[in-house]
């Protein structure tokens, strides 16, 4: 009973096919098999075991939730209270949740089961699971291969048939980048669509948690459960949150809008261009209308994301420090000795690179320069996409360059990985949301996705122009 969706398998529950409990025990065994993926940092065995146990019997009463059976990986950067939380980082070793997050939360209460937590790249910081203290996380599709990053243990989970969905955070791409390369779904709702409250923070302008599954439809009902007002969270919308994926509102013709740029970029690979002119071609003959777009600030993308999310960094992750919170070194000698020694300890090359570079833009004499600057070019960058999206459904592109890239591969420049976000920036930087869907296989055996925008709290559109090309695509 794996590779099936929620309505399929609270069928198969109700009919006495299957139960909570034996899905969960395949799950964890079939977790340990594979265990050489790297995907799981720790398996919640006793705490699903027991909410399954209850959810069996919510089954019976009939009085089960919106999520019930759903088996749920969570990334190790969202809090669940009295089970280890530690962003994929040395410096959290051993820490222990005493709450939980808000998504977390509402999975509980609506009777999915949390079965543990998974790898990615420390304090969500990196675009390959490389960069975890609990080494990388492995593509199932091709154990040489990166799953992507950061969230690439939550969508290699997904991929490698170890849970029903899994939730992720995504900051410049994090859920939709790793979902592509495993060839799932993946969504990064609006900004404030889902709370923040415990999640472990990166960029806290940026940072937003979304579901990983392997239906379109999952992905939805994963979206409005999560979704919705937080009193923990002031940036959290109090907007109500709709019926996702709705096929009562599906329009009979869609105004969709694409980036000549993105699409004429020299790093994109060909086959996987081709596909996309394809798809648009299907969109076309099926009555759509499709429009070329101009994004003049395309390079400036990079730049701007990476100014603004270390800047973030940098403030976010001074309280670990060894004294308040995080990883002590034991051999100090004095105040300034503890702080140096535990924070050099206690995070990993990519984190201090990027605390460094974001520490250096705040700095007198350069804020104005960088950081004041970079605000105003996101402020720019957002009201044109805003703008782009006006009078259009949403925006369709790759949603990355390539498919997935070798684990392991020296760089002679390590920030040329930051280049993997280029065409998943766009979205964090305006706030709307944005999903990837598998579009493709590469002639290199390896999934590749599409990524749909939309406006902001318009999530519904771009489920219904997923489902479009879906059928297009067919």
């Amino acid at each position: 009973m794996t590779q099936i969706n929620l309505s399929e398998l609270q069928s198969a529950i109700t009919a006495g096919k299957t139960s909570c409990v034996q899905e969960v025990k395949y799950f964890i065994d079939l977790a340990h098999e594979k265990s050489d993926l790297n995907i799981f940092i720790e398996l919640f065995e006793d705490s699903a075991i027991s909410k399954a146990v209850e959810v069996d019997r919510k089954f019976m009463n009939g009085n089960s939730g919106k999520l019930a059976g759903m088996i749920i990986a969570i990334k190790d950067n969202l809090c669940y209270a009295g089970h280890k939380v530690s962003a994929s980082s040395k410096m959290l070793k051993d820490f222990e949740s005493q709450f939980n997050s808000t998504v977390v939360q509402k999975l509980l209460d609506a009777d999915a089961i949390i079965i543990g937590r998974t790898g990615g790249d420390e304090f969500a910081m990196g675009s390959s699971s490389e960069t975890s203290f609990y080494g990388p996380v492995k593509n199932p599709l091709n154990p040489l291969m990166t799953p992507g990053g950061s969230s690439g243990g939550s969508a290699a989970a997904v991929a490698a048939g170890l849970c029903h969905a899994s939730l992720g955070s995504d900051t410049g791409g994090s859920i939709r980048q790793p979902a592509a390369f495993c060839g799932v779904y993946g969504i990064k709702p609006t900004y404030g669509r889902v709370s923040r409250h415990g999640v472990i923070a990166y960029a806290s302008s940026f940072d937003q948690v979304g579901p990983i599954a392997s239906s379109l439809e999952d992905l939805a009902i994963i979206t409005e459960v999560i979704s919705g007002k937080d009193d923990y969270d002031t940036t959290c919308s109090e907007l109500e949150v709709p019926k996702m994926l709705d096929v009562k509102n599906k329009k009979k013709t869609l105004r969709l809008g694409y980036y000549k740029s993105m699409i004429d970029s020299p790093a994109l690979d060909p086959e996987i261009r081709q596909k996309f002119i394809e798809t648009v071609e299907k969109l076309k003959l099926s009555g759509n209308k499709i429009v070329e777009l101009e994004f003049p600030f395309f390079d400036s993308l990079i730049p701007i994301y990476y100014i603004l999310t270390t800047a973030e960094a940098s403030s976010n992750l001074a309280r670990y420090d060894g004294i308040h919170i995080g990883h002590r070194n034991s051999n100090f000698t004095d105040l300034e000795s503890l702080y140096k020694k535990s924070r050099s300890d206690g995070f990993g090359e990519e984190v201090k690179r990027r605390i460094m570079l974001g520490t250096f833009v705040l700095s007198s004499g350069y804020y104005d320069a960088f950081y004041g600057k970079a605000q105003k070019a996101r402020r720019v960058v957002r009201d044109s996409t805003i703008k782009d999206l006006d009078g259009l459904d949403g925006i369709i592109g790759p949603t990355t360059p390539s498919t997935a890239f070798p684990l392991g591969q020296e760089y002679a420049d390590p920030t040329i990985l930051y280049l993997e976000d280029m065409f998943t920036v766009q979205a964090p930087l305006s706030g709307i949301p944005a999903i990837s869907i598998p579009i493709g296989t590469h002639s290199n055996g390896l999934p590749y996705g599409m990524q749909i925008m939309g406006s902001n709290f318009d999530e519904q559109s771009i489920f219904a122009i997923a489902k479009v090309i879906e059928s297009v695509n067919k």
